[in-house]
């Protein structure tokens, strides 16, 4: 927020430099970025009043004017502007004056005629970017008197970074409250009288939506000046500010704003059909807005509406049709509250920012309604004139915000703080903050004003008590800690174990945001619904992620379009997902491979990633279990996955993850050039091993036999290991594929298992007949479960 010194000085004027200052705000937490002066210098400006004005006889653009800057004969000055004109003040720069980047006035010869000086405009000044003629001043602005003290531009602007919970710190006031309840410096709370009603008129205002908008107060001005002049002392200290001037009406919005901490609206009162309504969307209703683009409306969205169309996006931007212009006489002020979580969604549902909505989402004191509509009045009455109606004010008491109260014990501010602040001193800091307090034994009852929504826990208290009191005046201590060393049981896998096998495998871990686009979620995950965020940080990153793939196809492709289109992505991190009514976190590792298998070589030829080499770098995970024989993948099919080269994967018959290629027709959703396999698997089961038991090394020697079957296409390659293992599990060393084959030979429904049987006794050497014999079982029973052949 950008804060005028002086402007601040008015309302509080601590016995600080202007550094000094800026330093206490920052040791509080409200960070101030930059201390700049509101303008570059100049000399030699002075306030002039234009007397006369004549067209020049040699140019049609150019008028010849007299003009008096408090000498004693008026001063002949050459003027371009479109708007001079006799009557009007003006700054003038006199000869020998040094305007901003150094340029220097000298009498000169224009066309044929001395000129004296000349009259400015804000952007020679270095007062604005843009302007369209001359800087028109006040009537009553002291003519000879030198602009730059007129003007107040020994100023400086204050920039501060005001953290999101601290919405009350979102104005001059607000500010001015927290510097005098630091520094113990008066506050000047400038007096707003009240507006007495010139004429009765009224407009009938509903609230259909009280928990979003639990109040609302609105006036009726007529007859004002709508292309009146708005002060030069305004502009500056909008400008100072960061804003820009549009028109008097909005000016005096923005002003009370800035001031109050209150965003205002002003709507032309003859665009309003019969009433104003504070009710949620219709289903495709539109509406165009101030910034120009038209919107369809979702029936989440509040709105302020007539009678027959939407007005205004509650809380975050006027609509285009019922917008204050220069022919408007009449005009119908707002100023109202809106809760913080109905204006942060529209403002992320629509990617809408506003200075309204900035306030609204950080939360308003929801008192101050009346206060600014009264010093809104005020200053239009004295801008654009007109007649004001009675203030209208319609408000849900049960939905509006509640005091919270607090106790706060003595004990808890000493253990958290490690030092003693005396009892008097942490009651006067809470009052200075606006907290009203009640003592009592343990410690004190306090009251937390409703501008301070952030306070709502005794630690809020105690934060605020140390911030007032003094971060530096607590005492330094030297840690102490008792060690202990915590065993780990040996049927654990080390996550960091998990994560060095991996890199040794050629992966890079990934770290991604839990927060995700919600369309390519749902893309990968359109079976399992996202839990939405309230108040996301961008709109693509509007929910939580139910698995862990958006964010590594997200990093994917970013190295993708920079020409890295070689990928080994894994991430251990957490996914949340709707289990028995609720939300649940699970701990998952999830990975990504794409490209060729190996880094380009001249030694292997180039080959692409398949199913096999994702499955390939689990089974090296499963391994590190002792148990990868309790891991079995099995055919599946996922909406995200290519079918036919999906599976799921289970331990024990329990499911712990999937593993498949990206469908075709995600994959040209997401632009994804290429191949791309993923897993996810559950940590927990990967992280539980078999503990290591010793067992004696045979001497004797291996036995190997190697079988071909036929077996339908349809039988797992795994399926048919895992049923010699039980038949010949007492001899049975290993079993191996070492050939697949299908084609020419071979009917097209079956397939070919080579398989080596490694075969070892413990204790004696293995004889042929018992070999044999068990060879024999071993077909018989793949014979009788898979209708398996003996390939010749």
């Amino acid at each position: 927020m950008k804060l005028s010194e002086l402007w601040l000085r008015e309302w509080v004027n601590p016995n600080l430099t202007r550094e000094q200052l800026c330093e206490k705000l920052t040791m509080v937490g409200l960070e101030v970025d930059e201390l700049a002066p509101v303008a570059e210098r100049f000399t030699g400006v002075v306030i002039a009043e234009v007397l006369s004005v004549e067209k020049h006889p040699e140019a049609d653009k150019l008028h010849i004017c007299q003009v008096n800057t408090g000498g004693p004969e008026p001063l002949l000055i050459v003027c371009g502007a479109a708007n001079v004109k006799a009557g009007m003040k003006v700054p003038a720069a006199l000869e020998g004056a040094v305007l901003a980047n150094n340029f220097k006035i000298t009498r000169s010869k224009i066309r044929g005629i001395v000129s004296n000086g000349m009259l400015c405009s804000a952007r020679e000044l270095g007062l604005a970017e843009q302007s369209d003629g001359l800087l028109p001043l006040s009537k009553d602005a002291p003519v000879g008197k030198d602009f730059w003290e007129y003007l107040g531009l020994t100023d400086f602007v204050i920039d501060v970074a005001v953290t999101p919970n601290r919405g009350d710190c979102l104005s001059v006031m607000g500010m001015a409250k927290e510097v005098s309840a630091l520094t113990e410096a008066p506050l000047h709370i400038p007096t707003i009288a009240q507006t007495k009603p010139v004429i009765k008129d009224t407009l009938p205002v509903t609230i259909q939506s009280p928990s979003d908008c639990p109040r609302y107060i609105g006036r009726v001005i007529r007859q004002v000046k709508a292309d009146a002049e708005t002060p030069v002392w305004m502009q500056e200290r909008l400008r100072r500010s960061g804003q820009r001037c549009i028109s008097p009406v909005v000016d005096v919005m923005n002003y009370v704003m800035l001031e109050l901490g209150q965003p205002m609206h002003a709507f032309d009162y003859s665009k309003i059909s019969d009433s104003i309504v504070i009710r949620k969307a219709k289903s495709k209703e539109k509406i165009a807005l101030l910034d120009g683009q038209t919107i369809e409306l979702d029936p989440e969205t509040l709105i302020i509406a007539d009678k027959n169309t939407p007005l205004a996006i509650a809380g975050v931007m006027g609509g285009l049709d019922s917008a204050v212009t220069l022919l408007t006489q009449d005009i119908f002020l707002e100023s109202a509250f809106f809760a913080p979580v109905s204006v942060a969604r529209a403002g992320r549902r629509y990617i809408l920012n506003s200075e309204s909505s900035y306030r609204f989402e950080r939360g308003i004191d929801p008192t101050i309604q009346v206060l600014a509509i009264e010093r809104a009045t005020e200053l239009l009455l004295e801008i654009v004139g007109g007649q004001p109606g009675p203030i209208i004010e319609v408000s849900s008491v049960e939905h509006l915000p509640k005091p919270v109260v607090i106790t706060l014990c003595k004990e808890k501010i000493t253990r958290i703080l490690g030092m003693d602040i005396p009892e008097d001193k942490t009651t006067v800091i809470l009052q200075r903050l606006g907290f009203e307090c009640e003592k009592i034994a343990t410690g004190w009852k306090v009251t937390v004003p409703l501008r301070r929504s952030d306070v709502t826990l005794d630690v809020d208290l105690i934060e605020e008590i140390i911030r007032v009191y003094g971060y530096d005046h607590i005492p330094t201590h030297h840690s102490f800690s008792t060690m202990q060393l915590h065993p780990r049981h040996e049927n654990t896998l080390p996550l960091s174990l998990i994560r060095r096998t991996l890199c040794d495998l050629g992966f890079n871990e990934a770290i991604t945001y839990s927060f995700v686009d919600k369309k390519i979620q749902t893309l990968l995950n359109p079976k399992m619904p996202a839990k939405e965020l309230v108040n996301p940080i961008t709109a693509d990153m509007s929910v939580m992620r139910t698995n862990l793939w958006p964010g590594l196809i997200n990093t994917y492709l970013y190295n993708q379009n920079r020409q890295q289109p070689r990928s080994r992505l894994f991430e251990i991190g957490l996914r949340f997902v709707h289990q028995k009514n609720e939300l649940q976190q699970q701990k998952v590792i999830s990975g990504l491979l794409s490209g060729s298998a190996m880094p380009e070589q001249w030694g292997v030829p180039t080959r692409q990633v398949d199913f096999f080499d994702a499955k390939g770098d689990l089974q090296q995970l499963f391994k590190l279990t002792r148990a990868a024989d309790n891991f079995v993948f099995k055919l599946a099919a996922h909406p995200a996955l290519h079918p036919g080269q999906t599976a799921e994967i289970y331990r024990s018959d329990k499911l712990v993850g999937i593993i498949g290629a990206i469908h075709p027709q995600v994959a040209q959703e997401l632009d994804i050039d290429g191949k791309v396999f993923v897993f996810e698997l559950l940590l927990e089961p990967l992280e539980l091993a078999n503990v290591p038991r010793a067992a004696e090394i045979s001497k004797f020697p291996e036995i190997r036999r190697d079988i071909a079957i036929l077996v339908d296409q349809t039988v797992p390659a795994q399926l048919v290991q895992d049923t010699i293992r039980g038949v010949a599990s007492g001899l049975l060393k290993e079993v191996s594929i070492f050939d697949m084959y299908q084609g020419k030979g071979i009917a097209p429904d079956r397939k070919s298992i080579a398989l080596a049987l490694t075969l070892q006794h413990p204790t004696r050497t293995l004889v042929d007949e018992e070999v044999t014999e068990l060879m024999e079982r071993v077909i018989v029973t793949l014979k009788e479960r898979f209708a398996a052949e003996l390939r010749g």
